[in-house]
């Protein structure tokens, strides 16, 4: 093996280590998790707030042209600063994109499907929730809010 063919594997494998690390630093160090798509769960027709406990909660969000519905219609939803929420995403309709504002939350709501994802809401305040998927004429003014008190 000739210097150019080591060196450009050495810079290879310093690359590659790096590039590991910041995956591990932003899995464990920033708390940065994967959205995932979840099997075991039927789609659902509305959407629902449901309290398990003390700062607790699953919250159902049905996208729909061109509306989020986060609790039988509802629009907004308020929660205690501090509360962990798993938020179960499914759309009636076409593909839509739900981003929350400061947070790491951003799943796709895609027909016949549910995804899902935790996120623990620290701070006091208004957290704008966005369609991030154009899906028509409608879709700028798709938008909801999750109000943490």
């Amino acid at each position: 093996m000739d210097k150019a063919e080591k060196t450009g594997l050495t810079l290879a494998l310093i690359m590659l280590l790096t590039f590991f690390s910041l995956i591990v630093y932003a899995a464990k160090g920033l708390k940065i998790d994967v959205p995932t798509c979840v099997t075991d769960v039927e789609p659902f027709q509305e959407g629902k707030l449901i309290k398990h406990g003390d700062k607790r909660y699953e919250l159902h969000i049905l996208a729909r042209m061109w509306f989020f519905d986060f609790n039988k219609g509802a629009t907004e939803i308020k929660i205690p600063a501090g509360s962990t929420v798993d938020i179960f995403v499914t759309s009636k309709d076409v593909v839509h994109g739900v981003h929350i504002n400061n947070t790491n939350f951003n799943v796709m709501a895609i027909p016949g499907t549910v995804g899902y994802m935790r996120v623990k809401f620290e701070k006091p305040g208004e957290y704008h929730v966005v369609c991030h998927e154009f899906c028509g004429v409608g879709h700028h003014a798709m938008q909801g809010k999750i109000i943490v008190e």
